[in-house]
């Protein structure tokens, strides 16, 4: 009887070990930073001024770095909402007829939270959103 219960013992410690070995991860997999590229661009140099910029995902866990990131894009001039410059889905950025300066490029992943966010600022921050920019410079 009592080489039955060391049995047992055993037994519930190596499924114990192999749960933790093949289970489920013990932290959510989120990203960390996003970086864009090229970082800085002037629409002038690209084809039709249209620039194609990429996000790049770290996260906590791997696999990581992920690219393409799967972002929210948009652009502001400093710090504020802006028409000057458009930028597609998947990041292509283009100035508007008649835009100067340097812009801010911008993308951002989802919070890891899923929770409803209605103070996102107009270069792609807040909520614990994770952000990372660009420059581009229109003529």
């Amino acid at each position: 009887m009592r080489r039955a219960g060391s049995c047992s013992s055993l037994l519930l410690l190596a499924a114990a070990l192999l749960t933790q070995a093949c289970g489920t991860p013990s932290t959510t997999r989120v990203v960390q930073t996003i970086t864009i590229s090229p970082s800085q661009a002037d629409a002038q140099n690209y084809p039709g001024g249209k620039v194609p910029f990429t996000a790049t995902g770290y996260y906590n866990t791997m696999p990581s770095p992920i690219t393409p990131q799967q972002a929210t894009w948009g652009a502001c001039f400093q710090g504020g909402i802006t028409a000057s410059v458009t930028v597609t889905a998947s990041g292509v950025a283009q100035c508007a007829a008649g835009a100067a300066g340097t812009f801010t490029v911008w993308a951002y992943d989802m919070n890891a939270s899923g929770a409803t966010c209605n103070a996102v600022t107009a270069c792609g921050g807040g909520c614990g959103r994770v952000t990372g920019t660009a420059q581009l410079t229109c003529p």
